[in-house]
């Protein structure tokens, strides 16, 4: 067994200069320092690039800065940087948190003693733009309690998963051996892409440690999900966007099937799931036309696999 893993970080910057020399500072201040740092900015207009190669010039480890021409996007800027990285491991990174000092050491060595592990992901402390804590923990805020972490120890972390997103792109890393399994990342959520193709092929080992200061502020590309983000959209509005993503992961599934040991089974589960999704982006306006399908999809037990169950159910009915 391996006792030594390389380590990439994939960060990902733009117009990050009030955050990202913390966090940068707290890489360099880890106890087992990365093997490289790949930055790729996202054509910043600020002093980001700046501050960027000024570490990278004085960092004790290798650091590369990627500087895009013109703006990608968030999501093509981390695609950017990950087929960067180098190392065994890969840890995605944002510019405006700060990483705990033993975050690297513990990730490392969950991967070390868990070789069927594709992803660790951890807990983080949730704080405002200031770094002061708001009281809350990212699995807190999830709802990712222990009955959920017993289902990923048993590896059945995508029934989870098909239910909801508790995976933090920014508290994950992954085995670079999967990297041409989640690339290229299509204009979706990166998290939910990345986890839900991971744990349709691999082993999800959730570490119950906060290892970062997950830094809530008006800026935010994703965050912490909101009170009332939905709270006058549509049925089409709320669902139509997990129906492309889901479509998505199940095309490139069934693309990387035989490389990946994608079962039979796991793409029916896909399928079930947009079953229940194009039901529910498709429920009429007109509030009593929607009972006999939301109904339907009730009896069958959908609203319980793949969302919250008459919660849901009477949300959909009221939207």
């Amino acid at each position: 067994m391996k006792t030594r893993l390389s380590l990439s970080i994939a960060l990902a910057s733009y117009n990050g200069e009030r955050y990202i020399a913390e966090q940068l500072d707290s890489i360099a201040r880890q106890t087992r320092l990365p093997d490289e740092l790949i930055i790729s900015d996202d054509a910043s207009s600020d002093a980001t690039p700046a501050i960027a190669l000024d570490f990278a010039r004085r960092a004790p480890f290798p650091v590369r800065v990627l500087q895009n021409s013109e703006r990608a996007g968030s999501t093509r800027n981390f695609e950017i940087a990950i087929r960067a990285c180098k190392g065994d491991i890969i840890f995605l990174c944002d510019q405006d948190d700060v990483w705990y000092p033993d975050k690297i050491s513990l990730v490392e060595e969950r991967f070390i003693n868990n070789p069927d592990a594709g992803v660790v992901f951890t807990d983080a402390d949730v704080v405002d733009e200031n770094l002061h804590p708001i009281g809350r923990r990212l699995w807190q805020i999830y709802k990712f309690g222990p009955d959920k972490q017993a289902r990923f120890m048993a590896n059945d972390a995508l029934g989870v998963l098909l239910k909801q997103p508790v995976v933090t792109g920014a508290t994950m890393a992954f085995r670079s051996s999967y990297r041409d399994l989640v690339l290229p990342i299509p204009k979706t959520w990166h998290d939910a892409w990345i986890a839900l193709l991971m744990g349709a092929t691999s082993h999800l080992d959730a570490l119950p440690v906060q290892l970062i200061a997950y830094r809530q502020h008006g800026q935010n590309q994703l965050g912490i999900p909101r009170a009332g983000r939905n709270r006058g959209k549509s049925c089409a509005a709320i669902y139509g966007p997990r129906v492309l993503l889901f479509e998505a992961i199940r095309k490139r599934l069934e693309e990387s099937a035989e490389r990946f040991r994608v079962s039979e089974q796991t793409i029916h589960r896909f399928e079930e799931k947009l079953v229940f999704l194009r039901a529910s982006a498709a429920l009429p306006q007109p509030r009593w036309r929607r009972l006999p399908v939301a109904l339907h999809e009730l009896l069958a037990l959908r609203y319980h696999s793949y969302a919250h169950g008459l919660t849901t159910f009477c949300k959909d009915l009221l939207r």
